[in-house]
């Protein structure tokens, strides 16, 4: 027997577990779970940083497919164009020629 009654050292809990025990036990619960928290709230951050860049992502893909296929358009405009370059080029070349050809005529006339 102790010179204590046993009320002295606390209530005692299943398994012989006192209450203060169990109360800094409560307490260095509350604290992890506070660091667990506050650990988290980048990852959270993270993750609503990661939707917006995925939304933007997509649009910067639509608006790449939609540059792309204006740049293929415009090749063909540029192709269609060379190609009238070339033959408004000899037209303008046969009637130079034509003139010189006048002319040539005509002074020798």
């Amino acid at each position: 027997m102790t010179l204590f009654p046993r009320a002295a050292y606390g209530p005692m809990i299943a398994n012989g577990v006192r209450m203060s025990q169990m109360e800094e036990a409560k307490g260095r619960l509350a604290a992890a779970l506070d660091r667990l928290e506050t650990a988290l709230m980048p990852l959270g951050e993270a993750h609503r940083r990661h939707a917006r860049d995925g939304a933007e992502i997509a649009s910067l893909v639509q608006e790449r497919e939609e540059l792309l296929a204006r740049i293929a358009a415009l090749e063909e405009e540029n192709r269609v164009l060379a190609s009238l370059t070339e033959e408004v080029e000899g037209r303008v070349d046969r009637a130079i020629a034509d003139i010189h050809a006048a002319l040539g005529r005509a002074e020798t006339v």
